[in-house]
């Protein structure tokens, strides 16, 4: 999973049909190249890395970065009337690709994988602390102005911010078209190599492109990828079991071996399996059978020859809660001020397109199950409330859960179908996240007669603030069933960031200028 995580697609491709058995196969011929995830695995172009990735994304990062800081610092030096202020630029520079480096920002599986604004902020943080630390130790009468200084590496901060969401743009893109995909042979048991083919195959923010199976048994599968062989069930000849998977990775033409562990496939199994794999030069990769769980928080460690995966709480990186709380009130306090003459003609339009109060104040349940009052501008006639009975027992509701959602709902008026539409209806609700009862980012706040029938499991959305926007929003919003509902904001509560809020962000505006799903 990326940082960010963070944050899930929900395009799942179905991954139906029956399994297609090597020996079906013309004799000498290769696994077809359709992948499970609906992707053509293409051939590999030139000019990309081992995994796929274009070659220009790493010198591209570190190109950027050395000019976003060296060209403005050297300007402000020279501009101080600093000695050598080239030479002073040169230094910065190679500090902040030094720290960029030691950081691992240019290791070739992290380049395009993250979204890395908040990484940025912390490296540009650890960049001003060395800076600080110089004019110290100098002569800092005649130095530059410490203000001057720490201006001039802003601009390489914000392009550093900049470059690496393009780049992990392109690079999503790339995967979608399978250019930037290793191709996977799974190995495990039947149930265990469904389920992997299934995750796999419901997104494409991956680098994995599934090109054939080796199950274990002979236990029919559903998941509808080749099976190039076999494992017998009982592990009795381990050599045998490395022949099979070997040859299964020349004949699928694999880069890499996802292996699922399981009570026939142990760890002396996987062991033997891993020399062989290794010893031809391949790669390996273990899936624990973990899922909706951010790379984050997973801390690997070993106690008497075992390996563990250590699952963290979510947010628990120092200062998280608090940063994320500090966001909230000071972006709904400058969006209150530069939307206000908004909030003006909005509220007048309100007003003169039809009776009734300009705001719709609701009961909702917030973190913890809390009530608070929610704040809208009205989109509906006045008696909306006691019409939704009406509407309920005469089978308008068109969602499958808890929620009540009609595509052409009879209460909403002309202008509350644009304002819903533009998501601009939600705008006074920057009153609830400065008063602290909501977020900007978090899951849709309920009703509380929808949290009267939550399930134990549903009730785990209100572990955190309800939001303006979140993943319900930017996924598809009304049109997404209630299950995928539940599924988003499941994972946005497990594994919210700091970072991923602000990919959400960036992704509302898409969302609201899409209109999918605003009803």
């Amino acid at each position: 999973m990326s940082e960010s995580a963070g944050e899930p697609e929900t395009d799942p491709t179905a991954v139906g049909g029956t399994e297609t058995r090597a020996e079906e196969r013309p004799a000498g011929s290769r696994p077809g190249p359709t992948a499970g995830t609906g992707r053509k695995v293409r051939p590999r172009p030139k000019g990309r890395t081992g995994d796929g990735k274009a070659l220009w994304y790493r010198p591209l990062a570190v190109v950027t970065d050395t000019c976003g800081i060296g060209l403005p610092l050297a300007a402000a030096l020279d501009a101080e009337g600093q000695d050598l202020p080239l030479l002073g630029g040169l230094v910065g520079a190679g500090v902040w690709a030094s720290v960029r480096a030691v950081r691992r920002r240019y290791a070739a599986q992290r380049v395009g994988e993250s979204w890395g604004v908040l990484a940025a902020a912390r490296d540009w943080v650890m960049l001003a602390g060395f800076l600080a630390l110089a004019l110290i130790l100098s002569d800092a009468e005649n130095g530059p102005r410490p203000s001057v200084a720490l201006a001039a590496l802003v601009p390489g901060l914000l392009l550093t911010a900049t470059v690496t969401p393009l780049i992990r743009l392109h690079l999503n893109r790339q995967r979608r078209e399978a250019l930037a995909v290793r191709r996977a042979l799974v190995v495990g048991e039947p149930a265990a190599v469904d389920q992997v083919v299934g995750r796999l195959a419901s997104r494409t923010d991956h680098a994995y492109v599934v090109v054939g199976v080796v199950p274990v048994g002979s236990q029919g599968l559903e998941c509808g990828m080749p099976v190039i062989d076999r494992l017998s069930p009982p592990a009795s000849d381990h050599d045998q079991d490395a022949d099979v998977v070997l040859r299964a990775v020349e004949d699928s033409g694999a880069d890499v071996a996802l292996v699922a562990p399981g009570l026939c496939m142990t760890g002396e199994r996987l062991r033997h399996v891993s020399w062989a794999l290794h010893g031809a030069g391949l790669h390996l990769a273990v899936v624990p059978g973990l899922a909706e769980v951010a790379q984050a928080r997973i801390r690997p460690s070993s106690a008497a020859g075992l390996t563990m995966l250590q699952v963290a709480p979510p947010a628990q990186e120092f200062g998280q809660p608090w940063l994320k709380s500090l966001l909230d009130r000071t972006g709904a306090a400058l969006g209150l001020l530069a939307l206000a003459p908004l909030f003006g003609g909005l509220a007048l339009a309100v007003r003169l397109s039809s009776a009734g109060p300009v705001f719709h104040r609701q009961t909702r349940c917030g973190a913890g199950g809390r009530p608070f009052t929610m704040w809208k501008f009205r989109t509906m006639v006045v008696d909306a409330e006691a019409r939704r009975n009406e509407l309920t027992r005469a089978g308008g509701n068109q969602h499958d859960g808890h929620m009540f959602k009609m595509r052409r709902d009879p209460r909403v008026t002309r202008l509350g179908s644009v304002l819903r539409r533009l998501s601009l209806d939600e705008l006074p609700q920057l009153f609830n996240v400065l008063r602290g009862d909501m977020s900007l980012i978090g899951p849709r706040p309920p009703l509380p007669d929808e949290v009267a029938g939550y399930s134990r499991t549903e009730l785990r959305r209100l572990a955190v603030k309800p939001g303006m926007t979140g993943l319900w929003q930017v996924s598809g919003r009304s049109d997404l069933s209630w299950d995928e509902t539940v599924a988003l904001d499941l994972w946005y509560v497990d594994n919210w960031s700091v970072s991923a809020d602000m990919e959400i962000m960036t992704r509302t505006l898409r969302a609201v200028v899409d209109g999918r799903g605003a009803y």
